[in-house]
């Protein structure tokens, strides 16, 4: 009798020991995803791969609902917001812009973000090994390749005169690449066109009345408007015959002619980490932010070969990826 009380007990102290770890299994954490769209999606895509690798399954511990805001601002602070007010677990956020507008609209929620440019000087974090706040996430470049961007675009028209490019002057992080490419075509002697749009449908209409040999080739500026409209910029330029250069090579394969940057699902897969340790308790304040530093070209010659242009061997022998 005594022995039957004694497994009874064990096995009810086993039971009850067990069952906070089974509702901390059970919980289902969600997350709140905005991007300003086009090939940004591919982030999401890798953060998916992330978790999953992480051992999170989609749907039994976490979900995502993820706003496409293409482009638009205001419909990323509206988003935030709406995350907020239904107390998701986290949100995550792709481009400075878009982070920013995140991190203004909220005031409790801890945001995990993707940033192609120094967040420690867009003021959303104190330091790159302690953020500070409740921020966090990765850091890759792609304002920083911009003047490496069109040295490669050169290199692949040697008789590249003049490029036109458009971006947001209101853009902090799209005013400063544009400094820097203004800088490396005055060295390349290459004339840079710029045009400022303010919206996407300034873009739109931006595009239409690019009018063939005023320009040698497109050039892409990180901008979350522009970015958020990139497959209307290859379409647009394909039909003007305007090589295109972007920082993404999911453009290339979409039909863009080049690309120099970084792997956008390897950029998401890391950030998973920084969504998996927040979402266990870590303070966002205290997770270092880390930087991601090497880039691959891209080249689609089956673009080439519609635009007639022949990619120098040596270009070729340098690219990670090569569409034929």
């Amino acid at each position: 009798m005594r022995k039957k009380s004694i497994g009874f007990a064990l096995s009810t102290l086993l039971l009850a020991l067990s069952f906070p770890a089974q509702a901390q299994q059970q919980k289902l954490h969600r997350i709140g995803v905005i991007y300003p769209g086009g090939p940004l999606r591919d982030i999401i895509d890798g953060l998916r791969a992330g978790l999953k690798e992480l051992g999170l399954a989609e749907g039994k511990q976490f979900t995502l609902t993820i706003e496409d805001t293409k482009g638009n601002i205001k419909a990323a602070e509206a988003a935030a917001k709406n995350f907020e007010r239904e107390k998701v677990d986290l949100i995550f956020a792709t481009t400075g812009t878009v982070i920013a507008a995140a991190k203004q609209a909220t005031t409790s929620v801890p945001i995990v973000f993707c940033i192609g440019s120094d967040p420690v000087a867009a003021k959303l974090v104190d330091d790159f090994a302690r953020p500070g706040g409740r921020l966090t996430g990765v850091h890759y470049l792609v304002r920083d390749l911009t003047a490496k961007r069109l040295q490669i675009l050169k290199e692949i028209l040697p008789k590249l005169s003049r490029v036109v490019t458009f971006y947001n002057p209101a853009t902090r992080v799209a005013t400063e690449a544009a400094a820097m490419a203004r800088e490396e075509a005055k060295r390349l002697g290459v004339e840079l066109l710029e045009r400022h749009v303010k919206s996407i449908d300034e873009l739109r209409k931006g595009l239409e009345a690019l009018k063939a040999g005023k320009a040698d080739a497109l050039f892409y500026i990180p901008d979350a408007t522009v970015v958020g409209q990139a497959q209307l910029i290859i379409d647009t330029a394909k039909a003007k015959k305007l090589p295109t250069m972007f920082q993404d090579e999911s453009l290339v394969a979409q039909g863009g002619l080049a690309s120099y940057g970084q792997n956008y699902q390897e950029i998401g897969r890391l950030a998973a980490k920084y969504v998996q340790r927040v979402l266990s308790g870590t303070s966002p304040k205290d997770l270092r932010i880390e930087t991601i530093e090497n880039t691959d070209l891209a080249i689609n010659l089956k673009t080439a070969k519609e635009l007639g242009v022949t990619v120098p061997p040596q270009v070729l022998a340098r690219a990670r990826r090569v569409i034929r």
